[in-house]
């Protein structure tokens, strides 16, 4: 009767401790309701080990077994791993589009279609000069118009030009702070890693490093927005991180592995930056594009104009070379020696609408597509990862309503263990004074 009476307590007493820290753990979720990238904690309860009695049956010789209570096994964080990896994949396919649209999105503005600053309107009046000229040829004031309108056309296809080469370089820039000493992914890598051996520390130790597993998630999410990320579980809590397609891990351990080659593979606004300004990239295809522009609108003016070019240009890159070397005296209306023929002028004014501004009107219209199809992309991942993210919110957010019924449950659990508590003491109180 002594054995079991004193165990009571021992189990009233397990039922204090478990609900207690059963209600502290509610407490520390209530008040991380509202935090950034808190996880729900949950206590695990695990009936304790039993007590075997010394055998007292004689027909099996079986003792019995009185139990001890309960106790907290231990602290889990509600997470769903498939959902971390959903929200990633969507984090970098909309970090990737958003640097694509943004980036395409300055060539588009420069081009500043269609407005009278455009290069289709300076085209116009470029044309429109010529076939003045065509009607008065020997007018000083006719031939001024023609030079400052072609003049107009060569500076705005150079500004063009010029603003494609410095996208260009602000993306390798950009590319090269990300990824260079100190960049993001340097740090990002250095952080995992490091919290990476502080949970292995707590785990080795009993601890449950709960808040420092939510540090850990919350940095993975944030680099996989500058690229593809996989996350593998080690020993002790630990994660070996891959990085943008990379060759190895970016993080095995407490082992950092960068720099490391990527490629437009990589995914995220990394792989987007390559593949904006790698050699044959996006930028340097619009840049090809315009040079083609500017080469045809050259070479099949000066066609016209026997005696003295009207444009000079470098091949290669016609866009950003291209000027007026021709003089007003120097334009060439007609054949030698007929000052007051137009057919050369003619010929050029009927340009119009050729190759030139075929080949530009396809160049205005590739980008308007280029950028339209990385706005489709970015809005989709971004409703992608809204709905990942509201999911993972339902599993690992904190609700209020449900940890206001734990605590509850919780505050009567532990009210019930106190009562068999004073219970255990009255009875002991009753045996002792009757045994003196």
């Amino acid at each position: 009767m002594g054995v079991p009476t004193l165990e009571g307590i021992q189990i009233a007493l397990s039922g204090l401790l478990a609900n207690q820290e059963s209600l502290d753990v509610t407490g520390q979720n209530i008040a991380n309701a509202q935090t950034p990238g808190y996880t729900r904690q949950t206590a695990v309860l695990e009936t304790r080990p039993g007590m075997t009695i010394a055998a007292i049956s004689p027909t099996n010789g079986e003792g019995a077994k009185l139990g001890t209570g309960v106790g907290v096994e231990t602290i889990t964080r509600v997470r769903d791993s498939y959902l971390n990896s959903q929200y990633q994949n969507a984090n970098s396919t909309m970090g990737g589009a958003s640097t694509l649209s943004e980036t395409l999105e300055q060539v588009q503005n420069a081009l500043n279609e269609p407005t009278s600053s455009g290069l289709s309107a300076q085209l116009a009046t470029f044309w429109n000069a010529w076939n003045g000229l065509a009607s008065a040829p020997t007018s000083a004031a006719a031939r001024e118009s023609v030079v400052g309108a072609g003049g107009e056309v060569a500076r705005t296809l150079n500004r063009l030009s010029e603003s494609i080469t410095a996208t260009s370089t602000e993306a390798t820039q950009l590319y090269a702070k990300i990824t260079g000493a100190g960049g993001e992914v340097e740090t990002d890598a250095e952080q995992i890693a490091e919290l990476n051996h502080q949970i292995k520390l707590s785990l080795q130790a009993g601890q449950a490093p709960n808040e420092l597993l939510d540090k850990r998630d919350a940095i993975i999410d944030s680099l996989s927005k500058l690229g593809l990320v996989k996350v593998a579980e080690g020993e002790f809590g630990t994660v070996t991180v891959s990085f943008g397609n990379a060759a190895e891990p970016l993080v095995e351990g407490t082992t950092v592995k960068w720099p490391q080659a990527l490629t437009s593979a990589a995914g995220g606004q990394l792989g987007a930056l390559i593949a904006l300004s790698e050699p044959g990239g996006k930028l340097e295809q619009l840049q090809v594009t315009l040079n083609q522009v500017a080469e045809s609108l050259a070479e099949t003016v000066n066609a016209q104009q026997p005696r003295a070019p009207f444009f000079s240009f470098v091949g290669g890159s016609a866009a950003a070379t291209i000027g007026v070397v021709a003089t007003p005296a120097q334009l060439q209306t007609g054949p030698e020696g007929e000052p007051g023929a137009n057919n050369l002028a003619i010929a050029v004014s009927n340009l119009r609408g050729g190759e030139a501004e075929q080949l530009y009107n396809g160049f205005v219209t590739g980008v308007g597509r280029e950028v339209h199809s990385a706005r489709s992309v970015e809005a989709n991942a971004e409703a992608m990862r809204s709905a990942v993210s509201s999911q993972r919110q339902t599993v690992s957010g904190v609700s209020l309503d449900e940890e206001m019924t734990n605590l509850m449950t919780f505050q009567r659990g532990y009210e019930a263990s106190a009562r068999v508590m004073t219970t255990m003491d009255t009875l002991l109180e009753t045996l002792i004074d009757r045994t003196m």
